[in-house]
């Protein structure tokens, strides 16, 4: 047998027992999460308010508050990210200012996010005086998820072929034209799709909220952008490692935590399909 075919035998059964183990493992967590929380999950569960500290009720402050918090985040992220993303891909030079942007933005995917929390506090805590709110946390969450976008937007728009820019050109479209008819429609199904997973990444965070404006115990709705909230992420961190009574509400910490990765499943979910609705759209 041919050895460079050993080898490629060789390689796909490594990758195979890796995908194996990997499946296995989150088999076992989504088994262990499903099962503690499952019975846990009711209607007033999802429905209703917090009491007694947390140890009776429902969680819907939370659902609600991460909800707000990601959607300020997604009206940050969005425009910035993607306008950036197409300034540096169709009109900036390769020049050494544009290379050090884009290392500095490959960076800044790969910071820890407890960083962003703490320059939240600093920039729009304190310097801008919006206290710990729910703005600040999701402008915090915004600055978060710029990179990701960012990246994710100039990917998809370097995978659309340059003849396509250049075929409008030769028919006198100005470059904003070419951009909008040529280039986006074949990309915003990739820029969208990474911005949408993202945000999904977001909206499971904790530590950039931390300090920004979540708070553990608040059986109302945030009625202003300047009050604090609850959110999924927090609240499992406090139930699972700081509550008075962990054994009492580790049920509920089991439950949120299931709705939390229902939620973030779901985000993802509606990601795949609607970059496949859009490349369908495209190709009819």
């Amino acid at each position: 047998m041919n050895i460079k075919k050993v080898q490629e035998k060789l390689g796909f059964s490594l990758l195979k027992i890796c995908l194996l183990i990997v499946g296995l493992i989150l088999l076992v967590i989504l088994y262990d999460v499903f099962s503690k929380g499952a019975g846990v999950i009711s209607w007033e569960f999802l429905t209703a308010m917090p009491r007694k500290g947390m140890t009776e009720g429902g969680i819907f402050p939370a659902i609600i508050g991460t909800i707000m918090v990601t959607i300020i985040t997604a009206i940050l992220a969005v425009p910035l990210g993607m306008g950036c993303a197409i300034y540096l891909n169709e009109y900036a030079k390769d020049s050494m200012t544009t290379r050090l942007i884009r290392m500095s933005i490959r960076n800044l995917s790969g910071v820890p996010s407890i960083v962003y929390g703490l320059f939240g506090v600093v920039l729009f805590v304190q310097l801008l005086r919006l206290d710990t709110s729910l703005l600040s946390a999701g402008l915090t969450l915004g600055l978060m998820t710029l990179p990701w976008t960012i990246t994710a937007s100039e990917e998809a728009l370097k995978s659309v072929p340059r003849s396509y820019r250049e075929g409008a050109l030769a028919l006198g479209a100005t470059k904003w034209q070419a951009i909008r008819t040529n280039v986006l429609p074949y990309s915003i199904p990739g820029m969208l799709t990474g911005t949408i997973l993202g945000l999904a990444r977001a909206a499971g965070e904790t530590a950039p909220i931390l300090f920004t404006g979540a708070a553990f115990y608040l059986p109302f709705i945030p009625k202003s952008l300047l009050n604090q909230f609850m959110a999924l992420p927090y609240h499992l961190y406090v139930m699972a490692t700081q509550h008075h009574s962990i054994t009492k509400v580790r049920p509920i910490a089991y439950g949120t935590a299931l709705v939390l990765i229902v939620l973030i499943f779901a985000m993802n979910l509606f990601a795949v399909i609607l970059r496949y609705r859009l490349r369908k759209l495209r190709r009819e």
